[in-house]
């Protein structure tokens, strides 16, 4: 997304400034976290993985390659990802926000390099 900033962090890092527009990307809601301390600027539970794929995924570091194929797969036809899009373009900075544990090894990685993309 020329012109714009996108990034990720976990949700459970301290909100900053630098953040710009906080968007939650994952479809449960993340353990032990108040609404007030997540300060979202919107939760997109729909551009997350389908339950399915989540489930098969396991956050399986020898899974990866195929979860992030199979996750593209499904970003290309899911209608949210025109709603982030949209976000996105609307703000100078926004951050995508997940609970996973892995920052190297979530949908999250997947999704801002599937924004970065062609498409974008």
């Amino acid at each position: 997304m020329t012109g714009h900033r996108l990034r990720i962090k976990r949700v459970y890092e301290t909100p900053s400034a630098d953040d710009g527009y906080r968007v939650l990307v994952d479809r449960l809601w993340p353990r032990g976290l108040t609404h007030e301390r997540a300060e979202l600027d919107l939760w997109l539970k729909d551009v997350a993985p389908s339950p399915g794929l989540r489930t098969w995924f396991g956050h399986d570091p020898e899974r990866f390659a195929a979860f992030s194929e199979r996750y593209r797969a499904e970003l290309a036809d899911n209608p949210a990802v025109e709603e982030l899009r949209e976000a996105i373009r609307a703000h100078a900075a926004t951050t995508l926000l997940f609970a996973a544990h892995d920052p190297q090894i979530n949908h999250a990685v997947v999704l801002r390099d599937f924004l970065h993309g062609p498409a974008s």
